[in-house]
């Protein structure tokens, strides 16, 4: 794989995460920089992850004649329905708590948790696992891939969270809302667009 390839691989494979990282800095109060990079590299991170595992997952598969099940075609069966109930889930608890009466006006918290940022990145970072699977049958670096793609995927959600600042300034209090919009729209996208 030439490394225009690899390049437009990481782009695409960071498009997702991009999106949802504009929801979620767009429900934070006032996201600094440090925090934005840290969502960044949490995404990252997993983006990067995900293609190692199913690249071992489609290396053992060629390994055995019987694990012949365990391809691409499995996972690709399964991880937008995954990814659609994870980012669904996330998007209505979001639009829950923006949605709540509350007798005070509650404030946008200044940071996510670690857990719920890491189920957000699983959700979209899935089909990078089955890209994973597929690189196992062809002459490719994993780890280069792999890095690719953790980076691009680390670099656009900095920038998404930022963005997600800018649009949060503007929204006000309903960011909270608009972001669980954002995770469901991406959501039913991932769906729909597998059919």
């Amino acid at each position: 794989m030439n490394p225009i390839a690899l390049s437009l691989l990481a782009f695409s494979m960071s498009t997702d995460a991009f999106s949802v990282a504009i929801g979620k800095g767009a429900s934070l109060k006032n996201p600094r920089f440090t925090e934005a990079l840290r969502m960044g590299v949490i995404f990252g991170s997993i983006e990067a992850i995900t293609p190692i595992i199913g690249w071992l997952i489609g290396r053992s598969a060629t390994s055995f004649i019987d694990a012949s099940f365990i391809d691409a075609s499995f996972i690709e069966a399964w991880d937008h329905w995954v990814a659609f109930v994870i980012l669904l889930g996330l998007g209505l608890h979001m639009l829950y708590a923006g949605l709540k009466p509350d007798n005070e006006e509650q404030e946008a918290p200044s940071r996510h948790s670690f857990l719920k940022l890491a189920v957000a990145a699983f959700g979209t970072s899935i089909d990078a696992m089955a890209v994973g699977i597929s690189l196992a049958f062809i002459e490719v670096n994993i780890l280069l891939a792999a890095s690719l793609i953790g980076l691009a995927t680390a670099t656009m959600v900095t920038f998404g969270v930022m963005l997600g600042k800018v649009l949060g300034s503007l929204i006000g209090h309903k960011a909270e809302m608009f972001g669980g919009l954002m995770l469901i729209a991406i959501g039913g996208w991932i769906l729909f667009s597998h059919f």
